[in-house]
């Protein structure tokens, strides 16, 4: 990624602010203007500008307290905190519109970016980028838990863009009676999508902060991606990313070129084994030593379905092998067998820009156990080899292990 200093100048006369620039590796795409938290352009901000610099945008963030004080980076101590609230309460909201429009204008004009550009924004910067979506000409906004919104809520018809809200239900910024509100404006607006986390707090998404939850962040996350792939691009033939990913794992054997379709720290989660690695030097080690070189001679992939996302691929497949190597993701520690094994198995594949993020596997273990004799069905409701038959034929018997099925014929 590549990160150059930028100065901006205000369209007021008033002087120049500076602002974070992170140009995707691929150095051009769409644009994305992020704005801030009351913390100023700190750690926090840069790293969501790099994370999404890595999906391929081309992402200025605009130092927006620069009229105050240029260049605040704060913490979170209880001294930032109050000082973080001095700079909310002295902040000019319309200037800081203003100062938006003029980054979206800045950011255009330059080589990296392709002409598309959006606005994200948190907390104060989610009330900005509600504003920018009724304001300026940004193609769409996404705005996670602004504070305030209720009370610019009679600007939503001039929503031009596509606007997206992300609001915390126990946000203390955003009252019940504010979230109505919003909620009530938002509501049947082709091109405004609200979404509601009852159980989160404000700032859910601040990676490290007191109040992130991951999954909910992850699916805000996925959310906002969809969207801005939607307006702004850009486009990545994902399932061609993942063929080609799968080729170098199972056909050619190819580590390096295995982790070359990678972002620079992937992870991989076998879910039933927990087998895997999180980063690039656990992942290589894994694929080298437990995985590529690991499988049977004859193992093969039967693509049963698949759903391409924004943001990632479902696979759902079956995995056929003859045990006639130790497996050691799969089936560790377990001699080979020479029994064959035919299992249902999923694939939910995350992509950064154009390289995979991670991978998490599900298959049915008990199954697997059962086809190469470890596991006994007559002791448990669990099932073997008719599990994957029944994949590829629904007419085949349903109901197998329930003694009452039959009885519940004349009810």
């Amino acid at each position: 990624m590549e990160h150059l200093p930028v100065s901006i100048q205000a369209t007021d006369g008033s002087g120049a602010f500076g602002a974070y620039l992170a140009v995707p590796k691929s150095g051009s795409g769409p644009g994305l203007v992020i704005a801030q938290e009351i913390f100023g352009v700190n750690k926090t901000m840069r790293d969501v500008a790099d994370n999404y610099a890595e999906e391929g945008y081309v992402v200025l963030v605009p130092d927006l307290f620069w009229r105050q004080e240029p260049g605040v980076q704060l913490g979170h101590t209880d001294a930032d905190m109050q000082r973080a609230f001095g700079f909310y309460g002295g902040f000019d909201e319309a200037k800081g519109v203003d100062d938006i429009q003029t980054t979206l204008k800045m950011l255009r004009s330059l080589p990296q970016c392709n002409g598309s550009a959006g606005v994200l924004g948190f907390c104060l910067g989610g009330k900005l980028a509600y504003l920018a979506a009724c304001r300026t000409d940004a193609q769409l906004a996404v705005a996670y838990y602004g504070v305030g919104i209720e009370k610019a809520i009679g600007e939503i018809d001039k929503v031009k863009g596509r606007l997206v809200m992300h609001v915390a239900g126990l946000d203390k910024f955003c009252t019940p009676e504010a979230q109505a509100q919003i909620a009530t404006a938002a509501r049947g607006r082709p091109k405004v999508e609200l979404y509601l986390y009852p159980a989160q707090d404000h700032a859910f998404a601040r990676v490290g902060g007191e109040h992130y939850d991951k999954a909910a962040a992850l699916m805000a996350e996925q959310r906002t991606l969809a969207a801005l792939k939607r307006e702004i691009g850009p486009e990545y033939d994902l399932a061609a990313l993942w063929d080609k990913h799968c080729e170098y794992e199972f056909a050619t054997r190819d580590v390096a070129a295995t982790m070359a379709t990678m972002v620079a720290e992937p992870y991989v989660n076998h879910i039933p084994t927990m087998t895997g690695g999180v980063g690039a030097k656990m992942l290589a080690r894994f694929y080298q030593h437990h995985f590529v070189n690991s499988n049977p001679p004859d193992t093969s992939l039967v693509p049963i379905s698949r759903t391409v996302g924004a943001t990632q691929i479902v696979d759902e497949m079956l995995f056929c092998f003859t045990h006639t190597t130790e497996i050691p993701w799969m089936l560790p520690g377990i001699a080979p067998t020479g029994k064959r094994v035919e299992v249902p198995l999923v694939a939910i594949v995350k992509f950064r820009g154009d390289r995979l993020y991670h991978e998490h596997i599900y298959w049915d273990q008990a199954s697997v156990l059962v086809q190469i004799g470890l596991l006994d069905p007559a002791k448990a409701p669990m099932v073997g080899i008719e599990a994957a038959r029944k994949l590829l034929d629904e007419n085949l018997p349903s109901n197998t292990l329930m003694a009452a099925w039959e009885s519940s014929a004349s009810r």
